[in-house]
């Protein structure tokens, strides 16, 4: 039960962590649109020059295959090298380097956030 109610707990801290930076980054860029989800992070992928709607599913292990996320980055506040189309691109698997050092590591966001 504890499991439980602490991955429901990372799982909201994740979505508030998300959701400031948006709030914070890309609050311009959403008031201007005009179709797609709308109220979600947009993500820009450099490999493509695309933005792309997202929405946070859940909290995930530190297990298996990430990609970076960089918060603050980008035109629309979120910026990943790799999108959909693209090899490298991980399904939405994202990792945001919480405690700035380069490293996947305790501390650091994994989550499920397809494009």
């Amino acid at each position: 039960m504890n499991n439980i109610k602490s991955g429901k707990i990372k799982l909201i801290g994740t979505m508030a962590l998300i959701g400031a930076i948006s709030s914070l980054s890309s609050g311009a860029i959403a008031k201007e649109r005009t179709n797609g989800r709308g109220t979600g992070p947009v993500v820009y992928v450099v490999s493509t020059g695309l933005f792309h709607d997202s929405f946070v599913v859940a909290d995930l292990p530190q297990k298996g295959r990430f990609q970076q996320l960089m918060p603050g980055v980008g035109p629309s506040g979120f910026q990943t090298d790799y999108g959909p189309g693209s090899q490298e691109y991980v399904g939405g698997r994202w990792w945001i380097d919480a405690n700035p050092n380069g490293i996947m590591d305790d501390g650091d966001a994994f989550f499920l956030c397809p494009l």
